[in-house]
C-alpha cells in the first residue's frame, strides 16, 4: 500500500513538472505571436514611416512578448498546481513591456519620444491588466466595473483618434480603417484573456494524482 501511494506520488511529481515546462513554453511561444502582431499592428498606423530595427522590434516589443507569455503560463502552471503564496503578483507580467521606457529614458533623456511608443508600452499593459481582472470574477465588484470600463476604454477612444494618428486611411468607415480598429481591439481583448489566468481559482495539487476530482474540475 506504501509503495502504491509512493508511486503514485513520483507519478504525479513528474506530472507537474512536465506541465511546468509545457505551460512556459507554450506561453512564451503565444507570447511572441501576440507581440509580432502588435509590431503588424503597429506598423499600419505608422504606414510608410514604418522602420525596422533590431532594438526596437527584438529588444523591446518581441522579447517582452516572450517574457509575459512565459510568465503568464507559470501563473497557468502555480495556478493548476496548487498556488503559491506570491503568485498573483503575476498578474502584472505585461509591465514587461515598459522596460521600452528605461530604454528611452537612456538614449533621449525621456520616456515620451519615440513616436509614442513609450506612451502604448505603458498603456496597452495597463488595459490588459484591467481587462483580465474585471473578467476574473474576483474582488469587488465596483473595483470590477471601474477596471471594465477602463479596459473597454481604447473602443471609444480608437475611434475618435484613428485618422489623427494614422491618417484618413484609418477613418472606421473605411474597410482598412475598421480591419486595423478590429486588429487592435482584438489584441487587448486576447491580452485581457491571458490577464486574468493570475486571478483565476486555483486547482489543488491532489487533483492530479485523481485524490480531489472536484477540485480537478475547477471547483476548488
Amino acid at each position: 500500500m506504501l509503495d502504491a501511494r509512493v508511486a503514485d506520488t513520483d507519478r504525479a511529481a513528474r506530472l507537474l513538472d512536465r506541465r511546468f515546462g509545457t505551460h512556459v513554453v507554450l506561453g512564451g511561444v503565444c507570447g511572441l505571436a501576440w507581440a509580432a502582431g502588435l509590431r503588424g499592428f503597429m506598423a499600419e498606423v505608422a504606414g510608410s514611416e514604418s522602420g525596422i530595427e533590431w532594438a526596437g522590434t527584438f529588444l523591446y516589443i518581441l522579447l517582452p512578448g516572450v517574457v509575459t507569455g512565459a510568465l503568464l503560463g507559470l501563473a497557468e502552471h502555480i495556478r493548476t498546481t496548487g498556488g503559491r503564496r506570491w503568485w498573483r503578483w503575476l498578474a502584472f507580467s505585461p509591465l514587461a513591456f515598459s522596460s521600452v521606457l528605461v530604454g528611452q529614458l537612456l538614449q533621449t533623456g525621456s520616456m515620451l519620444q519615440g513616436g509614442g511608443i513609450g506612451g502604448g508600452a505603458l498603456a496597452v499593459p495597463l488595459f490588459g491588466m484591467a481587462g483580465g481582472f474585471a473578467i476574473s470574477g474576483r474582488g469587488p465588484a465596483w473595483a470590477r466595473v471601474i477596471c471594465a470600463l477602463m479596459a473597454m476604454s481604447p473602443i471609444p477612444v480608437w475611434a475618435m483618434v484613428a485618422t489623427l494618428v494614422g491618417g484618413p486611411g484609418l477613418a472606421l468607415d473605411t474597410a482598412r480603417g475598421a480591419w486595423v480598429a478590429l486588429y487592435f481591439w482584438s489584441y487587448l481583448a486576447v491580452l485581457a484573456a491571458a490577464c486574468a489566468i493570475p486571478h483565476r481559482t486555483v486547482v489543488d495539487r491532489q487533483a492530479f494524482d485523481g485524490r480531489r476530482p472536484d477540485l480537478a474540475r475547477g471547483r476548488g
